[in-house]
């Protein structure tokens, strides 16, 4: 069976040069390419209802989905550092492998996102598990040393998440900031929140790093330590299904400057990978299957495994039920949610005795996203935490791999995808012996100031206004 994409795969920089005159509404007030306040008048009149802008002098629509994709947000020297995240970089990487000058060689790791493992399942025509060993059979076979799932890391990041809100909710009476908790696993979100929302959002965006960047930490600080190497010597490829997760990547506090190493070197999406394997030329038959590695080594239990929720890692999910117990002593065994908006603006409650004890809420997009913001801004925000992600559909649905014809998703694509992660099993990270044994081996115990620092950043108001601007807000 030969591989075969219906669509060329879209890197970073095509992105950039394809959307290079077309105006994004919802850049940040950075953009080299704003509007004048006429023009962004005009857009609010003519567009804002439907979601979607067109540029005048052209029929191409912008969505609100693409935020980032038009590079207008991104500064000279962010932008150099996401140029060198593609298969150029990789291919150097191998290419200096070969060469004699052993001073020169990289392990090379990559760790694949689960979210970007149901693509592969579909365009393999498999199930999740061998298109997992197939794909892992692949990136050995063209020099990779060690291929990691990054569900470990989203166990992490799940759990210090569950312990901030537990410390979030019990000081809310006396910190303003306390509530309402938003996740902080999404990259575009978090990019919007800093360089636009600033103060309104920073304070209540929880500190837990995203599942991508605690794997960076995880393979550049103890796997790295495991194999006698430095972090310099170990290059750090990650597969996710967003593009925004490379400039995830070049944030600066992901980067030590001692060992001038960054946690994460390289994000490829799942469509950098096919292409990867297209180049090849080769098929899925003659790839050998090959499983997965473990960052501490063998283990016993080597199967996929999911977190609850829908596709996004379940961050949700997994407090609403943490709290509840915690806080209330109630064990909640199904969460039913309640469509609001439409079906990526959701929420649910606990409920005892007619009293609601906690109000979660789904956010996905950014339509719905500004919904959110608008009834924070009036104080009509009932939430205690709300999980926010840039994607319309989440995770699945990120550009590096579900984009279809006219830059919208492929939604027979999505809908694939969906089907082939919900029927991996779901493991509670709690019950996940490697991730307590790492939290003893390799960050000192739960709340050791290792842990706050491998586990945890902070997030900060950078809506730094030019002198002439006097509306201190983006409306749409």
């Amino acid at each position: 069976m030969a591989l075969n994409v219906s669509e060329s795969p879209i890197t970073m920089s095509e992105v950039k040069i394809g959307r290079k005159k077309e105006k994004c509404e919802n850049c940040t007030k950075q953009c080299n390419k704003k509007q004048s306040d006429e023009s962004i008048n005009s857009l609010q009149e003519k567009g804002v209802a439907s979601g979607e802008v067109r540029e005048s002098t052209s029929v191409q629509q912008v969505l609100l989905s693409a935020c980032l994709s038009c590079d207008g947000c991104i500064s000279e020297d962010e932008g150099q550092r996401i140029s060198k995240q593609n298969l150029d970089e990789i291919n150097h990487v191998l290419a200096l492998n070969k060469k004699c000058d052993t001073s020169k060689h990289k392990i090379l790791v990559v760790s694949v996102c689960p979210q970007s493992v149901p693509f592969f399942a579909v365009k393999f025509q498999l199930d999740v598990s061998a298109a997992a060993q197939k794909l892992c059979g692949f990136l050995k076979s063209v020099g990779v040393h060690y291929v990691f799932d990054t569900t470990i890391a989203a166990s992490f990041s799940i759990l210090e998440s569950q312990k901030e809100f537990i410390q979030r909710y019990r000081r809310k009476h006396h910190d303003a900031n306390a509530m309402p908790m938003f996740t902080s696993s999404c990259p575009g979100w978090i990019r919007y929140a800093e360089r636009v929302l600033g103060s309104l959002v920073t304070p209540h965006i929880c500190t837990a790093r995203s599942p991508q960047q605690i794997m960076g930490s995880l393979v550049k600080n103890f796997f790295a330590k495991q194999q006698k190497l430095t972090p310099e010597q170990v290059f750090h490829v990650v597969v996710a299904p967003c593009f925004d997760k490379k400039l995830e990547a070049v944030r600066d506090e992901f980067y030590n400057s001692i060992l001038e190493s960054r946690d994460v070197d390289c994000v490829l999406t799942s469509g950098e990978i096919l292409h990867l394997m297209e180049q090849s030329k080769v098929t899925v038959e003659e790839v050998d299957s090959a499983p997965l590695d473990h960052v501490i080594g063998e283990v016993s239990d080597s199967g996929l495994t999911r977190h609850e929720g829908r596709g996004s890692e379940g961050f949700l999910e997994h407090i609403f039920k943490h709290a509840a117990k915690e806080i209330f002593g109630l064990d909640m065994q199904d969460i039913v949610y309640k469509t609001l908006r439409n079906r990526d603006f959701q929420e649910v409650a606990l409920e005892r005795d007619g009293e609601t004890l906690l109000q979660f809420a789904a956010v996905y997009g950014f339509r719905n996203i500004q919904t959110l913001v608008h009834r924070m801004r009036k104080g009509k925000v009932p939430y205690q935490l709300i999980e926010v992600l840039s994607c319309p559909g989440g995770c699945l649905s990120g550009r590096g791999q579900a984009e279809g014809e006219g830059g919208r998703p492929d939604r027979t694509l999505v809908q694939q995808m969906e089907e082939h992660y919900s029927n991996l099993p779901v493991r509670l990270p709690e019950t996940n012996p490697e991730v307590q044994r790492l939290y003893q081996d390799w960050l000192d115990g739960h709340d050791s100031p290792h842990a706050q620092q491998s586990l945890h950043t902070q997030y900060k108001d950078h809506t730094h206004l030019p002198a002439h601007i006097t509306n201190p807000d983006i409306q749409w």
